[in-house]
């Protein structure tokens, strides 16, 4: 397994140019549940041993998507299991090109021109796919359409109810429950103050139920694989969202979660503070940004 240190050494016993010396610079610390302080060899440890991995990033933090590329690549290399990745980051009804590409039927450039690429894609999730395509990994494109994220901002979740049904497999089975009585959900409300109605996080929820669907409908043909899942930190934070809807459609698979934050002081961060998960990775908020 290559391990990561738990310290990345950016400056170590460096003299300054008035003869100070500087201090080392941590650029990540990993707490577990219980709020202690671990390390990478923890959190791959028990992503080794886990059925499912919802791994929550900062899009445009650089640290984060190091320690997932390496653990990506860790948990590719224990041959004992099968593993497949499921992406926010593409949407289902990309998973024809994308399974295309991945196949080698058709090239990059063709499969990067007809996809819907997030902004970001070249530096951090190009090299991701690459590697999964080397190792012919499965890639499943989990989240809802964004037009349809969009339909339900706009009109409630009757846009999805008054939906076509040929195109009703690209999202979470209907009825899509709600709870809006979920600290994250009535968090976006509050966030909101008044903007974007009460639409905002049902549009938000939907994108949740729907990765929950694309991951649980994968286990369900393939059980004895495990599953990683990449999406933005707020989508499983608190055990809620995607891990919330894995269990509401009745998932009994152990399920490890990541967190990320940042933050301004990194030696006295409280991670009580922080959204729970059963990894925290804590990120300087000084962290060079992606985009």
């Amino acid at each position: 397994m290559k391990l990561i240190s738990i310290f990345l050494i950016l400056f170590m016993h460096v003299s300054s140019a008035n003869g100070e010396e500087l201090q080392a610079l941590d650029a990540y610390h990993i707490y577990n549940s219980d709020g202690e302080r671990t390390d990478y060899a923890s959190l791959f440890n028990t992503a080794e041993v886990a059925d499912i991995v919802l791994f929550g990033e900062l899009h445009n933090n650089p640290v984060t998507h190091w320690i997932r590329q390496t653990l990506v690549q860790d948990l590719a290399a224990d041959t004992t299991r099968a593993l497949a990745v499921g992406l926010e980051m593409f949407e289902s009804d990309q998973q024809v090109i994308l399974d295309e590409f991945l196949s080698g039927m058709i090239m990059e450039r063709s499969f990067e021109q007809q996809v819907r690429l997030w902004g970001n894609y070249t530096t951090d999730y190009r090299p991701m796919v690459r590697f999964l395509k080397g190792k012919e990994i499965p890639v499943i494109a989990t989240n809802i359409p964004r037009r349809y994220a969009n339909a339900v901002y706009h009109n409630g979740m009757e846009a999805l109810e008054n939906a076509a049904e040929k195109i009703r497999d690209w999202f979470a089975p209907l009825p899509i429950t709600v709870d809006l009585t979920l600290p994250g959900y009535a968090g976006i409300l509050e966030a909101a103050q008044g903007h974007g109605g009460d639409n905002l996080p049902i549009s938000q929820a939907v994108k949740d139920a729907t990765m929950a669907h694309f991951t649980m409908q994968y286990m369900r043909e393939n059980p004895e694989s495990r599953f990683f899942h990449l999406h933005g930190s707020y989508h499983s934070n608190n055990y809620e969202g995607i891990y919330w809807y894995l269990r509401y459609y009745g998932a009994e698979s152990e399920i490890m979660t990541v967190a990320t934050v940042e933050t301004d002081d990194l030696e006295n961060f409280d991670p009580t503070e922080a959204p729970k998960a059963d990894f925290l990775i804590v990120i300087p908020s000084s962290m060079i940004k992606t985009h």
